[in-house]
């Protein structure tokens, strides 16, 4: 024997595959919480929505400001750096870990997504389902409408055009766009 096996909320932050439990549920209605919350708020009451998005987030760094509405499966895996702006329609699948460095421009309607599920049809009716980290690098602008995939890096200060779908990871100091996302040129 080994010793205990694993909770499936560490299998999950741990990138293994994992079921959806009790504890993950919890967790899972934490955030739609905080999240409901947020989205609650008027736009003036800044103060408050900084301080719940702190409760909700892994990390929120300094002068970093978040449009509503905003959606996250469970929002401490999520990591903001500093002076970063989220525009409003946010989603961000955040079963893995997803790192959004400093001074990052996220346009409205982009949605992070971490999560996949085995092309195995029976590990997909028996519900399991894995999830690997998005990292977004310091001063990337995202257009309107991008889509970032599971495991995706963007390197730092690239842009990536409105509507675009990127499924690989993209270098820093270029400009892609498209679906899939293609380099289009260097900066």
């Amino acid at each position: 024997m080994t010793g205990p096996e694993k909770s499936m909320r560490q299998r999950m932050l741990d990138g293994e595959l994992y079921i959806g439990n009790e504890e993950l549920w919890r967790d899972y209605l934490r955030a739609q919480d905080l999240t409901r919350r947020v989205n609650a708020l008027p736009a003036s009451d800044g103060g408050t929505r900084r301080e719940l998005l702190a409760e909700l987030l892994g990390a929120i760094g300094e002068d970093t400001d978040i449009r509503t509405p905003i959606q996250f499966d469970y929002g401490y895996q999520t990591f903001f750096g500093a002076r970063s702006f989220v525009n409003f329609g946010f989603v961000c699948l955040d079963v893995a870990r997803v790192t959004i460095g400093d001074d990052v421009q996220i346009a409205t309607n982009v949605q992070l997504l971490t999560a996949w599920h085995p092309i195995d049809p029976q590990a997909r009716r028996d519900k399991w389902e894995g999830g690997s980290p998005i990292t977004i690098g310091d001063n990337v602008w995202l257009g309107g409408g991008v889509i970032v995939c599971p495991g995706v890096t963007i390197g730092e200060n690239t842009v990536v055009g409105a509507g675009s779908v990127v499924v690989k990871d993209l270098p820093a100091n270029v400009v892609a766009a498209g679906n899939p996302a293609r380099i289009i040129r260097e900066l």
